[in-house]
């Protein structure tokens, strides 16, 4: 996919939670992509569409990604995040994330009926973003509910966007 730079893949798991052993250990696995943002420079409102369409092409990719890093771990989580680089506007991002990447995620978990949480910012590369985290069915599960601190180096640079999806398996 000629639009994406890099892809960078999280895993993280937690053996211990509060001073007790989590068993299995609780999963949380993140799949960024830095692509350039056709719009850097433009004006917000023009062409928003392009970025949807590019975030249901992406985000298949992306969530491809991070459920094969989960293997046979059932997610019971979902979440998605964007960085825009400088050149960019927070409505980029939110074109990116608010409109149909939730298609692609919901498609390759099965399911997934609960809201997405979902976060934002404009930033500069290096930047870090919390992966919010939310139950698949039921949006509030407390158990389900966690974040996951994501930052792909050197990344965005001004004229970037950093898409991420994430998927949990287990609670806290």
């Amino acid at each position: 996919m000629a639009e994406i730079r890099s892809i960078t893949v999280i895993d993280h798991e937690t053996h211990c939670e509060a001073g007790r052993g989590v068993d299995p250990p609780t999963r949380k696995v993140a799949a960024g992509a830095v692509i350039t943002n056709p719009l850097a420079g433009r004006d917000a409102r023009d062409h928003l569409e392009e970025l949807v369409d590019l975030s249901v092409r992406v985000g298949a990719v992306l969530t491809e990604r991070a459920l094969r890093a989960l293997g046979d771990r059932r997610p019971r989580a979902y979440g998605k995040a964007v960085i825009v680089g400088t050149a960019g506007d927070l409505e980029h991002g939110a074109a990116m994330i608010h409109v149909r990447l939730g298609l692609a995620m919901r498609r390759g978990v099965g399911g997934g009926t609960a809201l997405i949480p979902g976060n934002a910012k404009v930033a500069g590369p290096g930047a870090t973003i919390d992966l919010l985290f939310g139950d698949l069915e039921d949006g509030w599960e407390y158990d389900t509910m966690d974040t996951l601190e994501v930052s792909v180096p050197g990344a965005p640079r001004p004229d970037e966007i950093v898409l991420i999806v994430g998927f949990a398996a287990g609670g806290r």
